[in-house]
């Protein structure tokens, strides 16, 4: 009998299943607005990136449509070649000048920035890239894409990090890369401490600040003006598809950094560039940041109220700074329970399991967004004491 070479793909999934570190699918119906529709049912939206609320904002909404009127649909090409469009640089200039940096770059995805730029970063046998244990997926696929050699230390622990830069000291370069918001647990690199370690030992600092873009620093500036490191932080990466509510990833810095990025990055070399659409939804938002600083006060207000009153009802969320509130649970198939107990009470709240985070750190991860109403976080609050309770989480 001939041997089924994709029988793997099932006997893999039904394992993924019993163990419960499967994720459903489930179809949003609508935009992502804090009261939403998902698969039929109306809920209150706790599980999206769109922070601000900025994905629905009437100027994104209008600029993608005139963007759309004067030049398309698409782009036509990569940006290499014939894909660069006046939108796509009015957007980088205003990005570098919010950020108050030199140039900034803007890939395809936030994923494409860290794949197509970490390994052209420190791309040989004699360099060294160091990352936090912590780090998301997408910078670790990027070392793994790098022929350097590799350096891990503890979660924010900065007395590793040194240990491991000054043994490191003969290598060709150093790259040392940390989140700026960790996705899973919310809690802030001391950015600081590394970038003041960097400089010391001659490394290169790179921060993915996909979840500070729009929440920390002046208006949202980024985790860089959060720590006053602008200047000396080498590599300052983010993306659009948080809380600017759009698409698109970011590589600010230098305008060496600039050049040296979008010659070398086949991610962006090789893929089609924006829609215009969405190029000039990319630049309303980064205005509507500085513009309307309501949404970020708003934000911050809507954190510190769900937090502490959740924290109230005997939930462990962790030691998040931030808008990201993980509601610890423990083991995959209670965290799954939680989620299926909001779901049914009106709350769209996911469960992250294995491998995301640790086999028995599975959590349901609140995003706070500016667009809820203290009617919508109440009511949401109601629903996690509910359920909670028939979990047997409180």
């Amino acid at each position: 009998m001939v041997k089924d070479p994709t029988a793997f793909l099932k006997e893999e999934y039904d394992d993924i299943c019993t163990k419960g570190f499967n994720w459903k699918l489930r179809e949003l119906q609508g935009p992502s607005s804090p009261r939403c529709t998902v698969d039929g049912k109306r809920l209150i939206m706790l599980c999206s990136n769109n922070y601000l609320s900025l994905s629905n904002h009437p100027r994104l909404i209008k600029a993608a449509q005139e963007w759309a009127g004067k030049n398309g649909a698409g782009s036509g090409s990569v940006r290499a070649i014939a894909g660069s469009m006046d939108i796509h640089f009015m957007v980088e200039k205003e990005l570098a000048k919010f950020k108050n940096r030199e140039a900034a770059l803007v890939y395809q995805t936030g994923f494409a920035t860290n794949a197509g730029l970490i390994p052209q970063l420190a791309p040989s046998k004699e360099d060294l890239i160091i990352s936090d244990a912590l780090n998301h997926g997408s910078i670790i696929d990027g070392v793994r894409l790098s022929k350097a050699q590799r350096g891990v230390y503890k979660h924010n622990d900065m007395g590793e990090l040194e240990d491991l830069l000054r043994k490191n000291q003969d290598k060709r370069r150093v790259l040392v890369i940390t989140d700026g918001v960790f996705s899973m647990d919310g809690d802030v690199s001391p950015l600081d401490k590394v970038v003041k370690l960097c400089k010391e030992y001659g490394a290169m600092s790179y921060v993915d600040d996909a979840h500070g873009e729009g929440v920390l620093g002046e208006k949202g500036a980024g985790i860089g003006v959060h720590f006053g490191v602008n200047e000396d932080l080498d590599v300052e990466m983010g993306t659009f598809s948080k809380a600017f509510g759009v698409v698109g990833g970011i590589a600010a810095g230098s305008q060496d950094l600039y050049n040296f990025a979008f010659n070398k990055s086949r991610t962006w070399l090789l893929s089609g560039s924006h829609p215009p659409a969405v190029a000039g939804a990319q630049l309303e938002a980064i205005r509507v940041l500085q513009e309307e600083p309501q949404h970020w006060e708003t934000l911050w207000e809507n954190t510190k109220y769900f937090k502490k009153e959740i924290q109230s009802l005997g939930f462990d969320t962790g030691n998040t700074e931030t808008p990201i509130i993980p509601v610890m649970c423990g083991e995959s198939h209670q965290a799954k329970k939680l989620s299926d107990e909001l779901y049914g009470l009106g709350v769209f709240a996911l469960p992250i399991v294995f491998p995301m985070v640790a086999r028995d750190k599975a959590r349901v991860r609140v995003q706070v967004n500016a667009g809820l109403t203290r009617e919508d976080l109440d009511e949401a609050l109601q629903a996690f004491e509910k359920g909670g309770k028939l979990a047997k989480i409180i």
